[in-house]
Parts: C-alpha cells; structure tokens; sequence
C-alpha cells in the first residue's frame, strides 16, 4: 500500500485521477510540461524577476465524448485549462505556488461539464531539482465566478458584397480593428445564383452554405479575416483579439432559439449573432437594416471610409 501511495505521489495527476476516481466511468482531458516565465515566490530573491514554473493540469469531465457528434462546442477545451493559467497569471503576483494552484483549479471548474481538477505546478529554477505542489479539487455546487462577466463585448460588422470589393478593404479592417473590441464580420449570399430547392428546409441550408461560401471569398481577401463556425471558436477569437468571419450553419442550425425565416438574409443572421453574443454595436457596411435591433446598429456606406 504504502509503496503504491509513493508512486502515485510521484507520478503524473493523471495517475492519481484515476487511481481515485469515484464510481462510473470519467473522461478526462490534460496539459503537460507546459512552462511559462513567473514572477512569484515569498522570498526577496524572487521578487523583481521571473522564473520557469511548470504546470500539469488533469480535468475529469462529467459527459463522454459522442463518437456520432465530432463538434467541439460539445466538450470542455483544452483552451479552458490554458485561458485559467493565463487569467490567473495575468490577475495579481502571487507568492506561493497552493495559491496559483488553487485559482486556476476554481477557474477551470467554472464549466459546466468539470467534475475534478488536479493541478501540480513546478518551479524548475530554484536548484538542480523542480520544487512543486500537486491539489485536487471538486466542483462546487454554486461557482464563485461567471464565465460571462469575463466575455468580452464584440462589433458585428455585416460587408454587402459591395463593401467587399472595396480596394481599400484593408484599411477598413484596420479601423475596424481600432476600436478596441473584438470583430466578427459577416456576409450575405454572393451575387451569383443558387440552386433552387422543392422545399424550404434543404432551401435554407442551400442558402446558408452560399452565404459560407462568400465568408471564404472574404478571407482570402485578407490574411487577419479567419472563418470560423462554433461558439468555441467564436469565444477564442475574441479573447484573442482575431478578426473572425462567421460562417452562419452550424450556430443557426443547432440554436434551440435560432433566427427563423431571418436565416437566408445576412444582415439578420448579423442581428441574431449580435444580440446573441451581447455585442457592443452592429455596423453595416451596405445592406438593408434588419427590424427590431435591441441594440445600437450603425450604417456605413459601403463605398466610403467613415470614423469610428
């Protein structure tokens, strides 16, 4: 007993996860060896300058992964371990390594879909050794924090095809860019015709592939503009200051609430992504101004460069 509790100690929190895993089957999802230059510690030594701290995070997830749905807004992401790490390394210097550990284990626990968090954190350059700590935490019943107070506000642009063949594009995506919020842009359909369907719903989709298509046509005008199709992604962009272009599909598709008969027409699919997404404002460059925006929504020309 004794000489498997040692290597338990020793060994990855991995190896403990599943060693004291409680009953039914867990999924789990982990980050190893990931190193990143800290200031911290208590002594004076360690103040004023960083040091390789290293981490290894192991999440137990409450749902398994569905063979049948490969779609990663169904799953908790690597991303939720990074984005802690990050959050807490960037919130406050701290002096000891239980106390990172211990945020970062209530930051990834926020989600819905985490059960237990093991965190071992290593400083690597205190000695010819690594000197760390390992904590395992449980959900709690009531998170402390709320992932939403932490999203930020986007700008929803919606380009006519008009605005898209602009010779300037560029500039206009650097004033875009300089409004100090994320940007998702989104298009309509291109002027070039569509097949014509029998009935309404493989109509719909036929028009929301159309409007993807001319969203690939936008981001191979500008290396800044990346097409992405899920909230994860969506999420990520925007954290990360990425100029993304919709593509409409899968979020309207999949929405219990989604935009109904809005869903052909790219200002409103625009509408419904911003008043989703609690954006700070809708701009139009060109197109037809949706009904019943509970937001701010601006109109641009969409042969001229405004002031933002």
């Amino acid at each position: 007993m004794k000489s498997d509790e040692t290597r338990l100690a020793f060994s990855h929190p991995s190896e403990r996860a599943k060693a004291t895993a409680p009953d039914g089957p867990l999924d789990r999802i982990s980050l190893s060896d990931h190193e990143r230059e800290v200031e911290i510690g208590a002594f004076q030594a360690e103040r004023g300058t960083t040091q390789r701290v290293r981490f290894n995070v192991v999440v137990e997830v409450r749902s398994e992964a569905d063979p049948d749905a490969d779609d990663v807004d169904r799953i908790l992401s690597y991303d939720t371990i990074v984005e802690a790490i990050d959050g807490e390394l960037a919130a406050e210097r701290v002096n000891l390594l239980e106390t990172l550990a211990a945020r970062i284990a209530e930051r990834v626990l926020i989600h819905p879909l985490a059960a237990r968090c093991f965190v071992r954190i290593e400083k690597l350059d205190r000695g010819p050794f690594a000197l760390g700590v390992e904590i395992v935490r449980s959900a709690p019943e009531k998170p402390k924090l709320q992932l939403a107070d932490k999203m930020p506000h986007p700008l929803i642009v919606f380009l006519s095809n008009a605005a898209m063949a602009r010779a300037d594009l560029g500039a206009v995506l650097d004033l875009l860019d300089s409004s100090g919020a994320p940007v998702i842009l989104c298009v309509g359909p291109s002027d070039l015709p569509r097949p014509k369907a029998a009935h309404a719903l493989p109509q719909r989709r036929i028009d929301l592939l159309a409007i993807e298509q001319n969203a690939w046509v936008l981001a191979a005008c500008d290396d800044r503009c990346v097409v992405v199709d899920s909230r994860t992604e969506l999420d990520w962009a925007m954290k990360q200051g990425q100029i993304s272009v919709w593509a409409p599909s899968k979020l309207v598709l999949d929405a219990v609430d989604g935009p109904g008969v809005q869903a052909t027409r790219g200002e409103g699919l625009a509408l419904w992504l911003a008043e989703s997404f609690e954006a700070e404002r809708l701009i139009l460059l060109g197109g037809d101004v949706p009904q019943g925006a509970a937001l701010p929504v601006e109109t641009w020309p969409a042969e001229a460069l405004p002031q933002l």
